[in-house]
């Protein structure tokens, strides 16, 4: 099977030097890509160039247009079989910055200003144009939720499934509680306690959706 696997954080600059990230390691995207080429399949792993957990077997992006880049120059698309989308991506980027006791315009935000304001603005999603660039994937999108109930993330998870055309969603974080679920567009179909777990459950999906589409 060939198998596409986004990790890890993506980033937005503030100025040349200072940046805004998410708090992702590239753990479990590179567990996913370990377990699932130890059983002979074909795995592209792209990681947030500031992953904490690293291999040399993966590209690297910065930005979320970076990562659109390299999802975009894989070959074949349409001969995917599946895409695991991990990656924390920005959901914001840095529109205006108002600094006091400063020119604008610099480079480098000196450190001798007496306030910075950021103004950020939502960024388009990269969960929403999957389906077009793998129309025959089955795609796996994330929900990592810290605010509100459990039965809150898993039906924040259902309706990202509805809204981005994926396949099904794990739902983690301090709203769902310990662990990860599995969802598809009808709800939680499958709990798991640990991260490999979470990887023998993702390979047995796939590899069950591809033998039934045989």
């Amino acid at each position: 099977m060939r198998i596409v696997i986004t990790g890890g954080p993506s980033s937005e600059p503030i100025d040349g030097v200072r940046l805004i990230t998410n708090q992702s390691t590239g753990e479990l995207a590179l567990l996913l890509a370990r377990k699932i080429r130890k059983t002979g399949n074909d795995v592209a792993l792209l990681l947030g160039r500031r992953s904490i957990f690293r291999t040399s077997k993966a590209q690297f992006f910065d930005t979320n247009e970076d990562l659109e880049h390299l999802l975009n120059e894989i070959a074949e698309r349409k001969n995917v079989d599946a895409v695991l989308h991990a990656a924390a991506l920005a959901d914001f980027k840095v529109a205006d910055i108002l600094i006091e006791g400063e020119k604008p315009g610099a480079a480098k935000i000196s450190s001798a200003a007496t306030a910075i304001q950021l103004r950020l603005v939502p960024k388009p999603k990269l969960i929403a144009r999957l389906r077009q660039m793998f129309p025959e994937a089955f795609i796996v999108g994330w929900k990592f939720e810290l605010d509100g109930s459990r039965a809150d993330a898993i039906s924040k998870g259902i309706r990202q499934i509805a809204a981005h055309g994926t396949n099904a969603c794990i739902v983690n974080g301090e709203a769902f509680g310990p662990g990860f679920g599995y969802c598809d567009e009808n709800g939680l179909l499958h709990s798991v306690g640990s991260k490999a777990e979470l990887a023998d459950l993702l390979l047995k999906v796939i590899r069950e959706r591809k033998r039934a589409s045989r």
